[in-house]
């Protein structure tokens, strides 16, 4: 059977939602984890890769013991998968450049310490832009990497962008981490604590694998200090700020997670030396990837109010070094 003719028995058989249950399964590892991300029932699941499986005439999974292994066949399709679904995801976004950014829908990846930014951008932006959708995903680190890796959204936000040169990296807004604690520990009002001080404290951290970790581990090592064993681990700075209100310990968290709070609320900033952490939050995408209409304009509009947003970030920061959260215990 000649190339074309393959190809051409293929094209007649194969259907974009067995290709679509096919990616899921080899993406994720597993039929359950696909059923559940595609809401579809497992059996419906596997019957479709039966079908994929016998047009092809050939394996695509192989099992040893409880996991499941891509065969060579399935690895091939595998890649042809990812470039089926990038180019429809191209031709979405020219079909998006011909009707212009009237309607569509802005697909969003965000780090979760970014959830106190992106509430105020959509808000605004959906106000220009009321036909636009928004759909969006809050992970940490790790996952919105892998999402990248997959073309899963038009835009993520980072706080510490990929080092590889495969992605554009925008600066958005500062994201200073700040030491905190609740207003009662006896080191508020304390000023110029060493760093080294604070690894007599108990530490209540984000988990291996988040930005905000990895900032904190890296300022450690630069000063020679070790790293601190956390006596608590959560994925979210809501429930760190708790246990710290709980006085079970101290943190290091994004300054905006106060945001709420104000200077006179439960939780104290601790003036540290070599604290906050400067770091920014990044708009990012892969470099080979085309920007619908939808996500170039919340491009432009998220740098221009990232201006604003930064120069507030600026005022707060200087009214917490003049004010009592440093200098007093309320």
């Amino acid at each position: 059977m000649t190339r074309t003719n393959l190809v051409g028995e293929l094209a007649r058989h194969i259907t974009l939602r067995q290709l679509q249950v096919f990616e899921s399964v080899a993406r994720l590892g597993s039929f359950t984890r696909a059923a559940e991300e595609l809401y579809l029932a497992q059996p419906t699941v596997s019957m479709q890769l039966k079908k994929l499986a016998d047009t092809i005439s050939l394996p695509l999974f192989e099992q040893v013991g409880i996991r499941i292994h891509l065969t060579e066949t399935g690895r091939e399709l595998y890649t042809v998968c990812q470039e089926v679904f990038v180019n429809l995801t191209n031709l979405e976004t020219k079909i998006a450049d011909i009707k212009g950014v009237k309607s569509g829908l802005l697909k969003l990846a965000v780090i979760t310490s970014s959830k106190y930014l992106i509430p105020h951008l959509l808000g605004q932006f959906g106000r220009l832009h009321p036909g636009i959708d928004f759909s969006l995903n809050v992970e940490n680190r790790k996952h919105i990497l892998e999402r990248i890796s997959r073309y899963e959204d038009d835009l993520c936000i980072l706080g510490q962008p990929p080092p590889e040169s495969e992605v554009e990296a925008h600066p958005l807004v500062p994201n200073p981490l700040v030491a905190m604690a609740s207003r009662n520990h006896p080191l508020v009002g304390v000023p110029n604590i060493p760093l080294k001080r604070l690894l007599d404290e108990t530490f209540i951290l984000r988990e291996p694998g988040s930005g905000t970790r990895d900032a904190i581990n890296r300022l450690l090592i630069s000063k020679g200090l070790p790293i601190p064993i956390a006596r608590m681990e959560f994925g979210s700075n809501e429930a760190i700020k708790q246990a710290v209100v709980a006085e079970l310990g101290i943190s290091i968290l994004s300054l905006h997670s106060l945001a709420l709070e104000g200077t006179s609320g439960p939780i104290a900033i601790l003036d540290v030396q070599g604290l906050p952490i400067q770091r920014y939050w990044y708009l990012v995408y892969p470099k080979n990837k085309k920007l619908s209409p939808v996500a170039l304009a919340f491009l432009e509009f998220a740098k221009m109010e990232g201006e604003n947003i930064a120069k507030r970030t600026k005022q707060k920061m200087e009214e917490i070094r003049k004010s009592r959260v440093y200098k007093n215990k309320k």
